[in-house]
Order: structure tokens, then C-alpha cells, then sequence
């Protein structure tokens, strides 16, 4: 079976990230399916040209609010369905999940809110968690072959944030949020990059703050979440740090 290289990227605005050396950095690493998150932007803002030139089909569900959030997929297969938001207003509005279904396996980019900015929105984000839950568990009963790629504004485990101890009451690190992961992890997904990888130090955001990715003070939020019947067909999972076009890094899964 041919492999196929799926990467998640929060580009923290496409135009940005494009003004960075993106598509050239598509062009040499070649994913078969890129997951974007945090587009803050529609294709009519953005040349789509050079995607389209390099093979890609291009998915974009942006934000109804100009420059915010919005995700997207570009693959080079032509999936047979593509499906744009969850169903839920609050969230569809916000530009924050779009699925394309392959032949034998569905793939989403997602992008989890953050709390970081106050209290109402760390209430919003865990009502979104308790809805991404109920709404996924509802969706791999017609596509049990799902790997859910993208930021989820949360690090799991202690080996995942640089500095723990400091962190404990910050958004991005409360054990509401991190029990909660632990839970839909454990439902039945897998952690592919953990699944491959467990030593520390291993990061794909980095505040731009006091020189953070330099001295590699990160979170590790980004992710490829594969259903578990999917073991038997992974590959690996890289981190790509080298990749300097946003906050974040791309991380990449390969599964066969």
C-alpha cells in the first residue's frame, strides 16, 4: 500500500507564513495531504496558483470574522467528500473543522479554541470539548478510519510543556483540559507521534516571547490523532522544527 504523508500546520495566517518561504517549503517536502490551521484568511485573498500548480486539490473553511482562525486541507488525491464544519453554529462560525474522506481513511484538520484570552473563552473551549467529543464518537461510527490533525490548544502530558510546574493554572495546561485528553485519547485514538517518539524536549509552539524557540521553551498542542484500528498502518511521526514560517512547527505522520 502506498504511503501516504499527512501534515498538520497552524501557519498563524497563510499570507504570513507564504511571505515566510510556505510554498516552497510544500513544493520541496511534499505532504500528500497538508492540514492547516489559523488560515486568517479566504482563497480569493490568497494565490491559490502555485498550490494548484504543484497538484494540490485545496479545501478552505475560513472564519466568518475577517483574519481569524479558519482551516483548511490541500491534498493531492481528489477526495471523494469533502465536509465542511461540525454541524454546530458557534463553532462552523469560526472556521474550526473541515474533513476530507480518501478511499480508506478520513482525514480532519481541526482547530481547538484557546482559552488563553480570558475566562469566557476558556468556558467556550470547554464546551467545545465536550461537543468535539460527543461529535467525534458520533463520527467514527461512519468513518472509523479517522485521523484528526491539528492544534488542540492542549499539551497532555508533562513531558510536553518545557516548564510544567510554572504552567499548572495556565490555559493550554489545566488539568481539566489535560484530563480531558486523556480521556478522548484513550476512547479509542492513538498519539502517533508519541506512539513513535518518547523522549522530552519535543515542542511545536513556541511563544515569541524572551527568544522561546531559540532556547526551545515550547508546547507540544499540535497533533495527528489516528482511531486505533489504524496501528497496523503507521509508519512514523516527525516533529519538523526546522520549519520557520509561523509560532508553530509542522508535524508530520506517514502511514501505509
Amino acid at each position: 500500500m502506498k504511503t501516504m504523508r499527512i501534515i498538520t500546520y497552524n501557519v498563524n495566517g497563510i499570507r504570513a507564513a507564504m511571505g515566510r518561504g510556505l510554498v516552497d517549503w510544500i513544493r520541496h517536502t511534499k505532504p500528500d495531504v497538508l492540514c492547516l490551521q489559523e488560515i486568517k484568511a479566504s482563497p480569493d485573498q490568497v494565490g491559490v496558483f502555485e498550490f494548484e500548480e504543484m497538484g494540490y486539490h485545496h479545501y478552505w473553511y475560513p472564519a466568518q470574522k475577517k483574519g481569524y482562525s479558519g482551516v483548511a486541507i490541500f491534498s493531492k488525491e481528489e477526495p471523494k467528500n469533502v465536509v465542511y464544519g461540525c454541524g454546530i453554529k458557534a463553532y462552523d462560525d469560526e472556521g474550526r473543522v473541515i474533513r476530507a474522506d480518501f478511499k480508506d481513511v478520513s482525514v480532519m484538520s481541526v482547530y481547538h479554541p484557546s482559552g488563553s484570552s480570558g475566562d469566557l473563552r476558556q468556558a467556550f473551549k470547554m464546551k467545545w470539548l465536550s461537543d468535539f467529543n460527543a461529535y467525534i464518537s458520533e463520527l467514527k461510527k461512519t468513518q472509523p478510519n479517522l485521523i484528526l490533525s491539528g492544534d488542540f490548544n492542549i499539551c497532555h502530558k508533562l513531558i510536553d510543556i518545557h516548564n510544567p510546574k510554572s504552567n499548572a493554572n495556565t490555559s493550554g495546561f489545566l488539568p481539566e483540559e489535560r484530563e480531558w485528553m486523556e480521556q478522548f485519547i484513550t476512547s479509542g485514538f492513538i498519539d502517533t507521534f508519541r506512539h513513535f517518539n518518547q523522549e522530552p524536549h519535543q515542542y511545536s509552539w513556541w511563544s515569541y516571547r524572551a527568544g522561546s524557540r531559540a532556547k526551545n521553551l515550547g508546547w507540544r498542542i499540535d497533533y495527528n490523532i489516528a482511531t486505533e484500528n489504524l496501528a497496523g498502518r503507521l509508519r512514523r511521526s516527525v516533529i519538523l522544527a526546522d520549519a520557520i514560517h509561523s509560532d508553530h512547527c509542522p508535524v508530520l505522520l506517514e502511514i501505509g
